[in-house]
């Protein structure tokens, strides 16, 4: 079993980690179940701004210590930092929730065990990939502390469910499980507790050795273009992207290692 009390700062931490070209963001406050407090919130993203500037990242692994990946944010810390006029969200570094631009352009792939509440749910959805352990509990609650979610729920939640699905949990704040998650498509797989880690290292390892970085970065771009800008506007560049994707040495590689049955060697390049 893993240390509860293993975090070394009382108001938490987020650790980057880099395991060839996958970083691994990992949340650490797990005797507070990973509440988030000002401090985890700026350095998650710092994070997750460095990964995007590394010439040498092609994927994120996000996960957590301890038993749950988090019981949502330390209002009382978030709040008194708000009253004393700080700010929470840093402006010069990424959106942790991937709502502003600059949006990330590589992909995020997350690993959700036991409890995740409100910001934790906010950041599955704003996330590419979710696997969750089967034991995972998901609420988003806000209605009942008077106040809203604003970290992408009401628009993700949505998106994803159907406007009679979110409205079920976002305005009871009622729990929900993993089964329901996966029903829901707000994750992507469900696996036994003690696996998710592994699970999605393994999906997020693909992505870093099989997939070009160029062709991920230009799925991503068009698949939020046609999400914000409509099907019609995706398509219209279909042809632009094609063209540049094509003249990449990475095109050539992937063609080479097709005809010569092995995996490629992409570049980004």
């Amino acid at each position: 079993m893993q240390d509860e009390t293993a975090g070394l700062h009382p108001d938490g931490a987020v650790h980057l980690d880099r395991d060839g070209p996958m970083r691994l963001v990992r949340i650490d406050r797990p005797a507070k179940l990973n509440g988030f407090t000002p401090k985890m919130i700026r350095e998650l993203a710092a994070a997750l701004t460095e990964v995007e500037h590394d010439d040498d990242a092609r994927v994120t692994l996000l996960h957590a210590e301890g038993r749950h990946f988090t019981a949502g944010l330390d209002l009382a810390q978030v709040s008194a930092a708000w009253d004393r006029g700080e700010e929470v969200y840093p402006r010069d570094k990424l959106d942790i929730w991937n709502l502003r631009p600059p949006f990330r352009c590589k992909p995020l792939v997350v690993a959700v065990k036991g409890i995740c509440y409100t910001v934790g749910v906010e950041l599955i959805l704003s996330a590419d990939i979710v696997v969750a352990a089967d034991d995972g509990r998901f609420r988003q609650h806000e209605v009942q502390r008077g106040i809203m979610a604003a970290g992408g729920a009401t628009v993700r939640m949505v998106e994803r469910a159907g406007w009679g699905n979110a409205m079920r949990y976002l305005l009871t704040g009622d729990e929900w499980d993993a089964s329901t998650a996966l029903r829901l498509g707000l994750v992507q797989e469900v696996v036994e507790v003690g696996r998710e880690l592994a699970r999605a290292r393994e999906i997020a390892a693909v992505i870093a050795t099989c997939s070009a970085p160029l062709s991920v970065r230009a799925t991503i771009a068009n698949a939020r273009l046609a999400l914000d800008g409509g099907a019609a506007a995706a398509v219209a560049e279909f042809d632009a992207v094609r063209a540049h994707l094509r003249a990449s040495e990475d095109a050539v590689e992937g063609l080479r290692a097709f005809v010569e049955k092995r995996l490629p060697d992409f570049k980004g390049r």
